[in-house]
């Protein structure tokens, strides 16, 4: 499992570690509650950063994930598609969804540290949007 504080965060609630790895926060899969189908990206997909490329469905509803990077798809975790429910059971390890190598390092540095998540999430919450 990968160390929620080491990881960079979007205000989506992706994150995103510095090997390429891609999921939601454990704050996105509570809210979402439970996962119920994961559509990957297809590797070799070129995506920019920003852009909707995987959905997770839960029993509330269908949410779109954003590349937190420009880069192409290199991987996507199948077995978070044969059992979703890995995505709220582990989402920092067996529940990441797709790996991606950047084309842009300098999209990495315009995410969020995990303090900086932390305080965005106690905001969001504070004015009641999420």
């Amino acid at each position: 499992m990968l160390d929620p504080k080491s990881l960079k965060y979007q205000k989506s609630h992706e994150w995103f570690s510095a090997d390429g790895t891609v999921g939601i926060s454990d704050h996105a899969q509570k809210e979402i509650t439970d996962v119920v189908f994961v559509e990957p990206p297809k590797v070799g997909r070129h995506v920019k950063r920003g852009e909707a490329c995987c959905v997770v469905e839960s029993v509330k509803a269908a949410f779109d994930i954003y590349a937190p990077v420009s880069g192409e798809i290199v991987a996507a975790n199948a077995e978070a598609g044969k059992n979703p429910a890995l995505v709220n059971q582990d989402p920092y390890g067996k529940g990441w969804l797709f790996k991606i190598k950047a084309s842009a390092p300098d999209d990495a540095a315009a995410l969020m540290s995990a303090s900086d998540y932390e305080t965005f999430i106690a905001s969001e919450a504070a004015h009641g949007s999420h």
